[in-house]
């Protein structure tokens, strides 16, 4: 028996709009406090045979299309199960090298598509740089797509990546007309010229290349390409796409959140505004021709990736693409042109120190402000007042320096990849944002002590990266003594935000998180994604926690739900963030006992 009608999730943000909003309502503001746990499945990574040289984030989120679920691991392994027993279909291994050292250590999940014949295909990204086609009834490769099922990513880049850990995929593809289109992961701070950050397009039915996008034109027609200064500015690699890509199918559009420039602290090499890096850019699907483009911030210097999804929602004011940013704002703009529907206003921010660098003078700031721009020494205890009082503090979009620069947000944000969730019945927009703040520092190469330096590393939690091409090393760290947050509490919040009037309705406090929420028709957020190894749901109007389960790892996750062939309906998220979050291998679903 298949699902019924409207209980699937059958995207990575449930629609390909990644709206993260369901329509089941089973569960909602009047039981969701008698949920408990339905079954738990393990994927068996925890194990030694599956051992990694870098520990790996379980961070997927499943997928329920025809009565099975499909989730991926970090490994890039598929797996089918019973979305109502928990029970295993089938397994598909790539057999990937488990022992590269890759940057984001993760997949995030998997992509599906019916073909003419009414087959069901699964895409799988695997972080090694292979596109997989399988059959979803077997979980087989698809002999007719690429070379044997497979498509080789790594093929036709503008800038080849010098390790195979410095160009990696992440993120499920986007499927739209008869397309697969993928983006990447860049390493951070490796070289100015890093791998390129093209996204491309494939054939769904073949694997056969169709058209790229490469976010630092190349084109000197092109009215972005005179944002890229100097000599070297067009070699410049990343401003990739490393979240997930959502499509408008309607309307033939697919929308790009963009990434910084190499390298991320210093733009020296890359000077002028960089257009397309750090932006929303909306492509015609079928040609992956530009229709719009709109920055969020000039000239990146902070790591201030737009990391989350572009949500495309419907809003009082019309069809729109939600952005929230790492800078801590949401940018609500008309999906047909680009233009902000709320406020935002092109505000000076502070000039760079740093010889060879010039600073973008403005920045757009959206009247939607989600998470701290400032912080008040006044505020955080003695300890934290000594190790920051020597740094430059002039509020958000200070320039990284010789001295060492207060980045608030830091670098995993203000809202991180776990994105935007929209209530169209209340049109509410729920984000997770972190406050925490970073130091970041700009060392003379020439004049840095490598054995000092693995010392202070050692002793504080620095990360040191030599950025080739420039003449400095980049020192950063997020300011949390014995491994507590500097920043007053809450470390983390969800925040909704009316999409009527553009103002905060509530605001409910959390832990640091990395993942996102969703919303469903019972008036219901869940949100996993925090420290503490928990998963919530709260009222989507008010904000009022009303209800928390226990998970055995932290869900470093964005969840999903479903309604099942026994009619009802299941809560699911993936537990092995790794790292803080606690490392494993769970899917736990969570439901309401069957006699109630």
């Amino acid at each position: 028996m298949l699902l019924q009608s409207g209980g699937d999730w059958p995207a990575y943000g449930h629609d390909r709009a990644g709206t993260r909003y369901s329509p089941v309502a089973t569960i909602d503001r009047s039981n969701v406090k008698n949920l408990t746990i339905a079954w738990t499945y393990h994927t068996g990574e925890s194990a030694p045979e599956y051992a990694t040289l870098r520990e790996k984030a379980f961070e997927a989120t499943p997928l329920v299309v025809d009565g099975t679920m499909y989730l991926s691991t970090p490994l890039g392994r598929v797996i089918a199960l019973d979305p109502v027993t928990g029970t295993q279909r089938w397994t598909f291994n790539p057999h990937m090298n488990r022992f590269a050292a890759y940057g984001d250590f993760a997949n995030r999940g998997v992509s599906t598509r019916v073909d003419a014949q009414g087959r069901r295909w699964i895409y799988d990204a695997v972080i090694d740089g292979r596109l997989i086609a399988l059959d979803a009834a077997t979980g087989r490769p698809i002999e007719t797509f690429g070379d044997h099922g497979t498509v080789d990513l790594l093929v036709g880049l503008r800038n080849n990546p010098e390790r195979s850990t410095e160009w990696e995929i992440t993120s499920p593809p986007a499927i739209i007309h008869g397309l697969v289109i993928v983006g990447s992961g860049i390493a951070d701070n490796s070289r100015i010229n890093a791998a390129s950050g093209e996204v491309r397009a494939y054939d769904a039915a073949t694997g056969a290349f169709r058209w790229k996008f490469d976010p630092v034109p190349q084109d000197s027609t092109d009215p972005a390409y005179s944002t890229w200064i100097g000599p070297h500015a067009h070699q410049t690699g990343a401003a990739n796409v490393w979240s997930i890509i959502t499509v408008d199918s309607a309307r033939d559009l697919v929308f790009l959140p963009t990434t910084s420039p190499s390298v991320d602290y210093y733009g020296g090499e890359r000077l002028g505004d960089n257009r397309y890096g750090n932006s929303v850019v909306a492509l015609h699907a079928l040609t992956g021709e530009v229709l719009w483009s709109f920055q969020t911030v000039h000239h990146d210097l902070w790591d201030y990736d737009n990391a989350s999804p572009s949500a495309l929602v419907t809003t009082p004011k019309g069809d729109a693409v939600l952005q929230a940013t790492k800078t801590g704002m949401l940018y609500v703009l008309d999906r047909g042109t680009g233009k902000p529907l709320f406020p935002v206003e092109e505000r000076p921010v502070p000039a760079s120190s740093i010889p060879g660098e010039k600073a973008s003078p403005t920045q757009p700031f959206s009247s939607i402000v989600l998470s701290p721009h400032h912080l008040n020494l006044d505020s955080v205890s003695a300890e934290c007042r000594d190790l920051m009082k020597g740094l430059r503090n002039e509020g958000i979009f200070t320039p990284p320096s010789f001295e060492g620069t207060l980045a608030i947000p830091s670098n995993i944000g203000g809202a991180s990849w776990g994105g935007v969730a929209y209530d169209p019945t209340h049109a509410i927009a729920v984000v997770h944002v972190n406050t925490v703040a970073a130091e970041v520092q700009l060392i003379p190469t020439d004049k840095l002590d490598r054995v000092a330096a693995d010392s202070f590393e050692s002793r504080y939690g620095y990360e040191y990266t030599h950025m080739r091409g420039t003449p400095y090393t980049m020192r950063r760290r997020i300011i949390a003594p014995n491994h507590i947050p500097c920043t007053p509490q809450p470390w983390g919040q969800l925040v909704a935000v009316s999409m009527k009037t553009g103002q905060i309705v509530w605001k409910a406090p959390l832990t640091v998180g990395l993942g996102g929420p969703i919303v469903t028709a019972g008036g219901l957020v869940f949100m996993a994604g925090t420290v503490d190894r928990k998963i919530r749901a709260f009222d989507v109007e008010t904000g009022k926690e009303l209800w928390a389960g226990d998970l055995p790892a932290g869900g470093r996750a964005t969840p999903m739900t479903y309604r099942g062939r026994d009619g009802r309906q299941y809560v699911v998220v993936s537990a092995g963030g790794s790292d803080v979050w606690g490392g494993g291998d769970a899917v736990v679903a969570f439901a309401l006992s069957r006699s109630r």
